[in-house]
């Protein structure tokens, strides 16, 4: 075993020892990126200086290291790829793309990686792409601290900044994407982790979850969105401490949940969305400690929604704080705080004596009846809200807050 250890450390040293770092500049022997690229020998590092390089579907086929120093540009003349990897451990640092190819047949990317591991791409700047970076059939990368935008005006005719398809073991964090399709895409993407990003003025969404499950996204930011983030057709998924803000639009909203299962959605802040989070036919998910400030609707369920627990949430200012399409319940509502609340608290325990109904007959008619949506801050809809609460007709007579805290929650 101590012999085996040994050769291992003399391998590996050899490897180190043997690496050289070639330099790519307009006045070098090596003054086109395609050329150092054949020339290198695997661990190779590739320090490209300032200039612009005509870069055409570059394939990186060896384990090497490109890094670019300040204004180190790759061009890829609107044609293709400008670098595709095939290898594993490739790492692609400080460098800025432009003009990777567009079409509406192919998925052209700044950075296309097929069936890699061990992959970094960091410190990047992708301006104006298709894709940023198209991720396909690839394991145990890092895309951290990179900026990709475009100006986007439809969905047809720009892609997505962070894609990947069939990936798992990505962490992604600290990237601004903006101006983009989706900001990030998730399909077939299992235990990965989507952190500190800041996604925002996407036509469609901030994030899209697709197939994918056993991921976590916690501290983002995703504002200015067509949407904000849509989890779909997964499970096991981690929602912490993100923030959605002011995805407005007839159709629009912070978080949408479709078939999800088996979720946390913890800590977040949804503050000014058309709709905070819309679910449609998810179960198991905790909601907790989350604030939902100043939205149209706080939580909107439409169809197979069941054994959810909302406990120590904060609902402030929305115009409507839950709607339903049901009268059928099977969620828990416990001990969040409703500003809407008027009810007392004689023993001075923080918890209303009397239970909450969060559910408006008002929002069961914009249901039926979108355009009765003009009429919210009537007299009239406050005298049907109140007969309703009195003798509950068309909303669920069990959907009630049993505990309403009477003071904000932390």
């Amino acid at each position: 075993m101590k012999r085996l250890f040994t050769i291992i450390f003399i391998l590996a040293s050899t490897s180190f020892v043997c690496a050289n770092t070639i330099q790519v500049c307009k006045t070098c022997p090596n003054d086109q990126l395609a050329s150092a690229v054949k020339k290198a020998t695997p661990g190779d590092t590739l320090l490209i200086q300032s200039g612009t390089y005509l870069s055409e579907e570059v394939i990186v086929d060896k384990p090497l290291t490109l890094i670019g120093e300040k204004d180190a540009i790759l061009d890829g003349n609107l044609t293709s790829h400008v670098l595709h990897l095939k290898s594993d451990s490739v790492h692609i640092i400080g460098l800025t793309f432009i003009h990777a190819g567009k079409s509406f047949t192919k998925d052209y990317a700044a950075i296309y990686a097929h069936k890699v591991n061990h992959f970094v791409l960091k410190d990047n700047h992708v301006i104006q792409p298709y894709f940023g970076f198209l991720i396909e059939k690839s394991h145990h990368g890092l895309i951290a601290n990179n900026t990709i935008s475009s100006q986007t005006e439809t969905e047809t005719d720009s892609g997505n900044g962070i894609h990947l398809w069939h990936c798992s073991n990505v962490e992604i964090r600290d990237n601004e994407t903006y101006g983009l399709r989706d900001g990030i895409y998730f399909e077939f993407v299992t235990e990965s982790v989507v952190k500190n990003n800041n996604s925002h003025h996407n036509v469609r969404y901030g994030l899209h979850f697709m197939f994918s499950n056993q991921d976590e996204y916690t501290g983002n930011n995703f504002h200015h969105n067509g949407a904000g983030v849509a989890v779909m057709f997964s499970k096991f998924i981690i929602m912490k401490e993100n923030t959605f803000a002011k995805n407005w639009g007839t159709a629009s909203y912070g978080l949408l949940l479709k078939e999800i299962y088996d979720a946390e959605v913890t800590g977040n802040v949804f503050d000014e969305n058309t709709i905070a989070i819309f679910l449609e036919g998810t179960g198991r998910i905790n909601y907790q400690k989350n604030q939902f400030l100043n939205n149209g609707w706080g939580i909107k369920v439409s169809g197979g929604c069941y054994t959810n627990r909302f406990i120590d949430n904060n609902f402030i200012n929305n115009a409507l704080d839950i709607a339903y399409n049901s009268k059928m319940n099977d969620n828990e509502f416990t001990h969040n705080h409703w500003s809407g609340y008027s009810g007392y608290d004689l023993d001075r325990d923080g918890i209303g004596d009397v239970p909450y109904r969060p559910v408006k007959l008002f929002s069961y008619i914009i249901g039926q009846c979108p355009e009765s949506i003009v009429l919210l801050r009537s007299l009239f809809v406050d005298i049907i809200n109140f007969s309703e609460k009195v003798s509950p007709v068309f909303t669920p007579d069990n959907l009630l807050d049993p505990s309403p805290a009477m003071q904000q929650l932390l």
